[in-house]
């Protein structure tokens, strides 16, 4: 479904894991693996928030009283000194109930509440690296292979139902247009059946998902270091007023992340991070999950009981002197329809180009196989093709498979015998045809010599091949390895449209002079020969001969041509 070379996330992992071994995978995970369904954040834990007015106003009449001869003697009015009593009341609550956390007299954060951000700080990150995966690098591969968890039915359809070949195969009479009209009327058909309680279930995945991330990415260490040595407490503290942003983004955070994350969820999240680590190399994929979910559960316990512990509203109350604070729902995964229905667009229509391209390859081979005299195509030894691991992935495979037939059973057995002659014998008018003549023969004379060698420079004893298999087996960073051989790729493939390129330029050039011979234009770029009469004479159809020949080398140019349109 991707283009040459490239293999999405999606498309390795769908090549590891059937729809059914998913689904086994994740029954058998939630047999043994202990993971609480236990909401991370109680809403109903946050105290109501304080309506300082409405409770001034239902305060007893001497308390009053009392306020407002206070008040005359400090300059305040009663209903500030009022609130004054209230902020003081919660922080002497918040000391009682979490000790070590805020000192409400100098409105500090002090080293229970660094403790406590240093604890979940290592919780949250635990998810960074498969949330930086799933979400950064290849966001609608992910909630695609979710949705096969999730949304078994509707992938199976998606899959089956806008196959391409399947189409085809029930409608013979349908035109390439018909089969691609037909697959986007079913996919928007698809998407439509999708119930809301199914929606709903994504939705809700999508929301953790985002919310985790949230979580796993804030700026932990930006609210760390504004704690310093406290000579009063000899511990750490930091005053409120500069981390009070901070504590407003993590508690909106924290209160949004209520529901822990699904076994579907953390099972594809999971799968994403371990393919990403181990692109060249086997794993038993369920041990490194259970492994994985058991620290998941460790972690989410962390952040559910920092929940628990740290009444951080109220010290948000406290600290902003705001009674009436609430922390707000973030915003965040509304979009997953939307890059789950783009995602499955693309794929569908790279399926449809691959369908198309694919029925031009069969057509293109068989008219290959009678331009070669019945002769299958020779393949190249040390390059990997399809899903063939073996080898280093070349573009321009299938187009160097052909040169290499057509220079073995074409050019050495029947084109040479008529073109040796007129590099011998041959009597240029223009000496610039005889030069263009002698490069492009040259060129195809050692051509396959050429694909032979650079064939063994793939080799695992050869210059490429040596490279390539020392890249990928290299302890490194993951994104340092792939660079390495990505870069060895790239330049394999290089190499081998330079070796095209030079030889669809010779059989231009042959073209181009034989046709000069043959119709002789005098005064044209490309004229005939002086004793083209004494060449032919020695054959009496030997003119006839380099019209073939000619016929034959400018139909390898245009199979050639239509070779690398199916291979870009």
């Amino acid at each position: 479904m991707s283009s040459t070379g490239t293999i999405d996330t999606f498309e390795r992992l769908a090549s590891r894991l059937s729809i059914e071994e998913r689904q086994a995978l994740l029954a058998k995970l939630s047999s043994y693996a202990v993971l609480s369904k236990e909401v991370l954040f109680r809403e109903e834990e946050i105290s109501p928030k304080i309506d300082v007015e409405l409770q001034y106003k239902e305060t007893p009449w001497y308390i009053k009283l009392f306020l407002i001869i206070l008040g005359f003697f400090r300059g305040r009015t009663p209903l500030n000194l009022f609130e004054e009593r209230l902020i003081a009341s919660l922080g002497a609550m918040i000391e009682n109930r979490a000790p070590g956390l805020f000192d409400r007299r100098r409105n500090m954060l002090i080293s229970g509440f660094w403790d406590e951000i240093q604890s979940l700080k290592e919780a949250a990150r635990f998810f960074y690296e498969a949330l930086d995966i799933s979400l950064n690098k290849d966001k609608g591969a992910f909630f695609s292979f979710l949705a096969s968890l999730e949304l078994d039915f509707i992938h199976r359809r998606i899959l089956t139902e806008t196959d391409p070949a399947a189409i085809a195969a029930g409608n013979p009479s349908f035109t390439d247009v018909d089969i691609k009209n037909t697959i986007s009327r079913t996919l928007d058909s698809i998407f439509q059946a999708i119930n809301e309680d199914e929606r709903r279930i994504m939705y809700r995945n999508a929301r953790s998902l985002h919310c985790l991330k949230e979580l796993s990415s804030f700026l932990y260490d930006r609210l760390l270091s504004a704690f310093n040595q406290d000579h009063q407490t000899k511990g750490l503290s930091a005053p409120t007023y500069l981390v009070l942003d901070q504590l407003y983004a993590l508690s909106n955070i924290l209160y949004s992340l209520q529901e822990p994350p699904s076994m579907a969820l953390l099972e594809t999240l999971f799968i994403f991070q371990l393919q990403e680590r181990n692109v060249e190399t086997s794993i038993d994929l369920q041990d490194e999950l259970k492994s994985l979910l058991s620290r998941a559960e460790e972690s989410l316990g962390r952040i559910r009981q920092f929940n628990k512990r740290i009444p951080l509203t109220e010290i948000i109350r406290c600290a902003s002197r705001n009674l009436s604070y609430m922390p707000q729902i973030i915003t965040g995964g509304e979009d997953w329809f939307a890059v789950y229905r783009d995602y499955w667009k693309k794929q569908i229509d790279e399926r449809y180009t691959h369908f198309i391209q694919e029925k031009h390859r069969r057509e293109l081979v068989e008219e290959l196989r009678d331009f070669l005299k019945g002769n299958s195509i020779k393949s190249l030894q040390y390059v990997a093709e399809g899903t063939d691991k073996e080898g280093i992935p070349v573009r321009g495979t299938f187009s160097l498979a052909f040169l290499l037939t057509f220079y073995s059973v074409l050019f050495i057995e029947d084109i040479n015998k008529v073109l040796k002659p007129i590099l011998i014998d041959g009597e240029f008018y223009k000496k610039e045809n005889r030069t263009e003549f002698t490069e492009a023969y040259n060129e195809l004379l050692k051509l396959g010599d050429t694909i032979r060698a650079f064939d063994q420079k793939l080799s695992p004893t050869g210059d490429l091949g040596k490279r390539y298999d020392v890249a990928r087996q290299e302890i490194t960073a993951l994104s340092v390895k792939r660079r390495k051989i990505q870069t060895l790729e790239m330049e394999a493939s290089d190499e081998a449209a330079d070796i095209i390129a030079r030889a669809a330029k010779a059989l231009k050039s042959l073209t181009a002079v034989l046709g000069g011979i043959i119709k002789g234009e005098a005064g044209g770029r490309y004229d005939s020969l002086v004793n083209l009469g004494s060449l032919a004479g020695k054959n009496a159809s030997y003119i006839a001969m380099i019209k073939n020949t000619q016929s034959k080398i400018e139909r390898a140019l245009y199979l050639l041509t239509e070779i690398s349109k199916i291979e870009t």
